[in-house]
């Protein structure tokens, strides 16, 4: 279901993804102006209540923005736009959206951004760290000068995640990224979703 962004209703949907994509603003600043759509404030709200929500790319982006998650995003490092298929390690597989995941896991997921750079203070990353938040990390290159190779990040509750790459274009074989089987056949996004399906069942019961 597609919620409109100048609404204050979530429409009773049990779990939030802000897509990827360029939202209106970015010439400011990734995510800045999006962050301050109205259905945000219910955004938040179910963030606060425990709602599954995952931000990709342009969501990720609007999720720091709003302050529901912690850091920035800029500019990649060598200031030009990255299409890739990027290796990723799992770091937490404790989450809403990872748990069908293993810590240590590695996948294949798309990657495309101008604006993927992700940073923190020092005491904020070593908080992360220490914490266990973040989610996922960049492996063989980084692509966008992320700060400790950080991909994804999540919050306290482990109900909002956020992360540069794409798992969205990787969940139906013949369009996710190439693997040794065959072509275009990496479903690793897959988990992703099905881990929030096992998380609103949870919650359900």
């Amino acid at each position: 279901m597609a919620l409109w962004h100048g609404s204050h209703d979530l429409e009773g949907v049990d779990a939030l993804v802000l897509p990827g994509g360029f939202s209106y603003g970015d010439y400011l600043r990734a995510g800045a102006i999006a962050a301050l759509a109205p259905i945000m404030a219910e955004v938040k709200d179910a963030a606060a209540g425990g709602m599954p929500i995952l931000g990709i790319c342009n969501g990720f982006q609007m999720l720091v923005e709003a302050h529901l998650l912690p850091g920035g995003l800029i500019r990649n490092a060598h200031q030009q736009f990255v299409r890739r298929d990027q290796r990723l390690r799992v770091e937490n597989s404790s989450t809403a959206w990872t748990s069908d995941f293993s810590r240590g896991q590695e996948i294949v997921i798309p990657l495309k951004n101008a604006d993927g750079g992700y940073i923190a203070s020092d005491d904020e990353l070593d908080r992360l760290e220490g914490e266990g938040l973040v989610a996922f990390r960049y492996l063989g290159v980084n692509p966008n000068g992320s700060l400790r190779d950080i991909a994804g990040i999540a919050n306290e509750g482990g109900n909002v995640v956020g992360l540069m790459p794409h798992p969205e274009h990787a969940v139906e074989p013949g369009f996710g990224p190439d693997t040794a089987d065959a072509m275009r056949s990496g479903v690793d996004g897959r988990a992703f979703f099905t881990s929030a399906i096992a998380a609103v069942v949870a919650a359900a019961a």
